[in-house]
């Protein structure tokens, strides 16, 4: 068994785009420029944030960071989006979800323009990541892809099993997974809430994408010998032995599926600074594209 270690990878990734960025400055062309916009003060949603400003930093861009209280408009939220978009210096946006009641998420994902869609949300990247057209990946999906790459793991013709079917990741990760190219081209079944003999078609998988947010639900029983496991799940679990008071769970049994495993990503540790690593891999993008 093989730890799929998202802390050496997404520092890999960091480590490249960092000399790419200096070198881009040397050159005179355009620092990168990250725009976060967080609503409220979700305490999960402030670490992510915070995550992303630091990780910014490290490689050379600019970031900002927008607070808004969680008691704004829809309006004024689509006000503070439109600045984004006109402002030239700005080359990502990135929403922090989830978003406040009153706010659809769905149509302010739609309002981000599609050039500074780092996030990989909007409509139009969806669209054409479907097609296989270039376009910015949706970042957990695009950091799953660069550990599995990372570590050469080999995808042609396996059978990947996807459970959970969010546009954010089970929907496009098992669109990824069955495209002709690396990786990829593996036979995907996905999976969800109301599948039946879920236990006999994760039996059946070469690779498994748990990403239903579920603490512990994929268990021993349910993966063959040699499975490749990667776990997306992230759900603050009550914890009275912890400091904080919680313990960050994935949607793996970790303990007893990982000795059955050729690979598995830990959490935290795995995917999670994978999808900070493919966010500022889009930021660098589009920052190149003009």
């Amino acid at each position: 068994m093989q730890i799929l270690d998202g802390k050496i990878v997404s520092q890999a990734v960091k480590d490249a785009i960092k000399i790419k960025t200096d070198a881009a400055k040397s050159a005179g062309k355009k620092t990168p420029h990250l725009a976060a916009i967080l609503v409220g003060s979700n305490g999960a949603s402030e670490t992510y944030v915070a995550s992303k400003v630091k990780s910014c930093e490290e490689v050379g861009f600019k970031s900002s960071l927008i607070r808004l209280a969680d008691t704004i408009t829809e309006a004024e939220l689509i006000t503070a989006i439109e600045e984004l978009n006109a402002d030239l210096d700005v080359d990502g946006i990135l929403v922090q979800l989830p978003l406040p009641k009153q706010i659809s998420e769905a149509k302010i994902i739609g309002l981000i323009h599609p050039d500074k869609d780092v996030d990989g949300f909007h409509p139009m990247s969806i669209g054409k990541m479907v097609q296989g057209l270039p376009t910015f990946i949706p970042a957990t999906p695009y950091g799953i892809l660069l550990m599995l790459e990372h570590y050469k793991i080999d995808t042609k013709g396996k059978h990947a099993v996807v459970i959970g079917r969010s546009n954010i990741v089970g929907r496009p990760i098992s669109i990824l997974l069955s495209r002709n190219a690396y990786p990829g081209n593996c036979t995907v079944t996905v999976c969800h809430s109301h599948t039946h003999n879920l236990k006999e078609i994760c039996l059946q998988a070469d690779i498994i994408v748990a990403a239903l947010g579920i603490p512990g639900f994929l268990t021993a029983d349910m993966v063959k010998e040699n499975a490749v496991v990667v776990d997306v799940g992230i759900t603050r679990v009550k914890d009275d032995t912890k400091k904080s008071g919680f313990a960050i769970k994935g949607d793996v049994d970790f303990a007893n599926v990982a000795p059955k495993c050729s690979y598995i990503t830990p959490v935290p540790g795995g995917v999670g600074l994978m999808t900070i690593a493919a966010l500022l891999m889009n930021t660098f993008n589009a920052c190149e594209q003009k």
